[in-house]
């Protein structure tokens, strides 16, 4: 009887002490971010330069807008002549090995997340392709276009982001820079890494009866 009492006693007491840990976890990682340059050394706090995120969000896998933030990152590190007074557009990228006027569901969507970080630090992003109008049709209603006819060519950017990419054994390797459009200087870049898995998760609607037969290079 004295073992088994010994044996129990313990027991209890760390599985009382575990709540107490876990709250004291939540409610450190709790505390808001209030601009993009607070937000930056928040990512320098993490030694993967990531946000840090809840058991539940790390079970749900992580998709490129989570490596673009670490990206961001990085280049806001070294970015010079690019503040909250100058716009910046935001360009798909490319394979390297290609013809730089080929896009992939891969690039397209990477400039679309480097939009949304660009903005989340306070730097004012230009949509080029955005209209002048809506266009109502059956299907939808469309203000984006990717004919230059239908765009202005009356544009305040003076930097743009774009990159390159490059398929690696088990991924796809992201080379992002800021150039001046007069200058052609670099005044940003950063370099990143993508799964292979995150890049085969990627969909791009080209499918037969339900069976894939082309997905994002």
């Amino acid at each position: 009887m004295k073992k088994v009492l010994s044996l129990v006693l313990p027991l209890s007491l760390m599985v009382g002490c575990a709540p107490s840990s876990f709250f004291a976890v939540d409610n450190a990682q709790a505390e808001p971010v209030r601009n993009g340059f607070e937000k930056s050394s928040m990512y320098q706090s993490n030694p993967n330069g990531m946000k840090q995120f809840s058991v539940s969000q790390q079970m749900a896998g992580k998709n490129v807008t989570h490596y673009v933030q670490s990206i961001m990152q990085d280049m806001v590190a070294n970015l010079k002549h690019v503040n909250e007074k100058t716009p910046v557009a935001v360009t798909s990228f490319v394979f390297l090995d290609k013809e730089f006027d080929k896009g992939s569901l891969l690039g397209n969507q990477l400039a679309e997340s480097f939009i949304h970080e660009l903005h989340a630090f306070g730097i004012p992003v230009v949509d080029f392709k955005t209209t002048d109008y809506i266009r109502v049709t059956p299907e939808g209603d469309f203000v984006f276009s990717r004919d230059f006819l239908e765009l202005s060519d009356d544009h305040p950017f003076l930097y743009v982001l774009g990159g390159t990419l490059v398929n690696h054994q088990g991924g796809v390797m992201v080379n992002a820079r800021v150039v001046g459009l007069r200058s052609k200087s670099v005044v940003g870049s950063a370099q990143g890494f993508l799964p292979q898995n995150v890049v085969n998760a990627l969909q791009d609607g080209a499918a037969y009866d339900g069976i894939r037969i082309e997905r994002a290079n």
